[in-house]
């Protein structure tokens, strides 16, 4: 009887040290080793948001770049206060040219804000020919600062065939004196 329970004791030892490891080694370490997998996966996916961060990020810095350039054309547009001047005799040298008359010329007494540019408003009294006032449009479109004509009222002269009045406003977009020293 001695061998059979030598027998069954060295089974139950050889059944024994394998189950035994199984919940002393292995599972410890298939719980450690899912852990890794799943902190590893965590990781993985975290660096691919950044990576796809950083794409957008050199994308957002390629356009940024370009909004920068696309301003800087703008604001290179715009006139200081100092050469309204200028434009407002551009403007009355372009009617003349143009055969038109500019009985009222009048600027208004304070400029309006306009996003970083200031706005001046002009109200002008046009009197001439039509093809000439078309031409005048044609070429006040062209001047290579930033105009907008508002409130424009157009009437047949009743006295030529072919002449017009118009009164309208037109808006000079230019930089403040204050506002020129913060854009450079």
């Amino acid at each position: 009887m001695r061998t059979d329970l030598r027998q069954m004791a060295f089974i139950a030892v050889l059944v024994g040290v394998p189950v035994a490891s199984y919940f002393t080694v292995f599972k410890p370490q298939n719980a450690e080793i899912a852990r890794a997998k799943a902190e590893i996966e965590l990781k993985q996916s975290r660096l691919e948001r950044l990576r796809e961060a950083t794409r957008m990020s050199d994308g957002l810095e390629r356009a940024n770049s370009e909004i920068r350039r696309a301003i800087d054309a703008i604001e290179s547009r715009l006139p200081s206060d100092k050469e309204m001047d200028s434009v407002l005799r551009d403007v009355a040298l372009i009617a003349a040219k143009c055969g038109l008359k500019l009985p009222t010329f009048k600027r208004a007494d304070k400029a309006l804000p306009a996003g970083t540019a200031l706005e001046q408003p002009i109200e002008m009294s046009i009197t001439g020919d039509f093809d000439g006032f078309y031409r005048f449009l044609l070429e006040v479109e062209k001047l290579p600062r930033v105009t907008r004509l508002t409130d424009m009222k157009l009437t047949r002269s009743n006295d030529v065939d072919g002449n017009m009045q118009c009164s309208c406003t037109m808006s000079i977009y230019y930089q403040g004196a204050s506002l020129a020293g913060v854009q450079q």
